[in-house]
């Protein structure tokens, strides 16, 4: 992969050929064979297909990444009135049920899935979080329904036995990773401190960021793999500082605000050290209450292109509360898909609709919302949905076949325009 381009330089493209998925955070004896293995091998669904599309999604309410879930249900909501305005599936109104999936720290998600199992979904939108998602694919895939996350990036997903039942808008970590150490290595970092939440998403995240840095000639000085429920980051903290790096790296959720403020304790403020986030804690209400200035400069990766301002709009008149967008395009997409999948099949039965979502996304007339692909397939055509969150092309894995990475910026407020990145990477997701 080149190295990222100046600020406000976009859409630089990696044009690479070919496609090499491995799993850098290991995927539990798993082999890529098996993530792939065929939708007809899945659990037979307790639904089968009932005639009506039902969606349900597992996503955060409550939690340590609650401020995600306003712009992916918004986005889903978005879709499915879009959905429903231009006739619907298989003839009826989608039905739609949403259900908090808390986090790690509770069991709230395996009880929502309990839900939607009981109330005939065919598919479910979520995790959010790729823990919250692992505690529960056995039991959505093992149903027999579609999992299809907007937000996992885990690289574990891609080799994970799921019956060829999950997929993804979000791009593996691999992706974030590569773009988020090419860019402190291009800042002029050589010298770098991690501090990462220990989970499947902090770890793979931090590995992939050390394995980019180093191979652009940075050292990792310090790596401090946290627990996120610690009432107290001194420790961690102070080691980072023993080491005094130029650039420190925060891979974390909601738990970030506490880390931030012991930085600032410890002097390591970010008007004296680069200070780089991830989309789990870029966030726009997580430090609002810090002085001013605190996150002035901060830079921060999040996948996915900004949301154009006509989608805003829509999602506004959704919710008007919104503060930021992240994940809803991948959201709205992963409705569109799953509906689309379902008309192109003739049927709601779960194994057929994840047969679809790989022929709905590649190899067709272009086509980038319900209605004007719905007008296609009904005139016999092949279609290819490309979203708002770009290209959609499912791999063999069900992860997306590339996917754009954008870089954002804190000013003096503490917050970063969701709207504006300094720039964008896009690239095919190879090992």
């Amino acid at each position: 992969m080149n190295r990222i381009a100046p600020a406000g330089r976009l859409l630089a493209v990696a044009a690479v050929a070919g496609l090499a998925l491995t799993a850098c955070g290991g995927g539990g004896g798993d082999t890529a064979a098996q993530k792939s293995e065929p939708a007809s091998s899945a659990p037979a669904s307790a639904a089968k297909g009932d005639g009506t599309l039902t969606i349900g999604d597992v996503l955060p309410q409550t939690g340590s990444l609650a401020f995600l879930g306003p712009p992916e249900f918004a986005g889903i909501d978005q879709a499915i009135k879009e959905i429903n305005e231009a006739g619907g599936v298989l003839g009826k109104p989608v039905n739609k049920i949403h259900t908090d999936s808390g986090d790690t720290t509770t069991n709230i998600a395996s009880q929502s899935v309990d839900k939607l199992i009981a109330q005939k979904a065919d598919a479910i939108i979520g995790a959010a979080s790729s823990s919250v998602s692992e505690s529960i694919i056995d039991k959505v895939t093992g149903a027999g329904l579609v999992q299809f996350s907007p937000a996992n990036t885990s690289d574990k997903f891609t080799t994970i036995n799921d019956h060829g039942l999950y997929f993804r808008t979000a791009p593996p970590d691999r992706l974030q990773g590569r773009v988020l150490g090419d860019l402190i290595a291009a800042d002029g970092n050589d010298t770098i401190g991690i501090l990462a939440m220990q989970d499947s998403y902090g770890s793979g995240l931090a590995d992939q960021v050390t394995k980019t840095a180093e191979a652009a000639g940075a050292q990792i000085v310090e790596r401090v793999d946290y627990d996120p429920k610690a009432a107290d980051f001194s420790a961690d903290v102070a080691k980072i500082k023993a080491k005094n790096p130029k650039a420190i790296v925060l891979i974390g959720f909601e738990e970030s605000a506490k880390v931030v403020q012991e930085l600032v304790k410890q002097s390591l403020t970010a008007d004296k050290y680069k200070w780089y986030m991830v989309d789990g804690n870029m966030s726009n209400t997580n430090y609002l209450k810090m002085p001013k200035g605190t996150l002035k400069g901060v830079k921060g990766t999040i996948p996915g292109a900004a949301a154009p301002t006509e989608f805003q709009k829509k999602l506004l008149a959704i919710d008007p509360k919104l503060t930021n967008y992240t994940y809803a395009a991948e959201s709205y997409d992963a409705a569109n898909l799953i509906a689309l999948a379902a008309q192109e099949a003739k049927t709601d039965d779960p194994a057929q609709i994840a047969k679809h979502l790989v022929t709905v996304s590649k190899g067709g007339e272009k086509c980038a919302d319900f209605k004007s692909c719905d007008e296609l397939l009904k005139a016999g055509k092949d279609v290819d949905y490309d979203g708002i969150s770009g290209p959609i092309e499912f791999n063999d894995a069900g992860d997306p076949a590339i996917a754009t990475i954008g870089v954002y910026e804190y000013g003096a407020d503490n917050k970063y325009d969701a709207t504006k990145a300094l720039e964008y990477r896009k690239g095919n997701i190879e090992g």
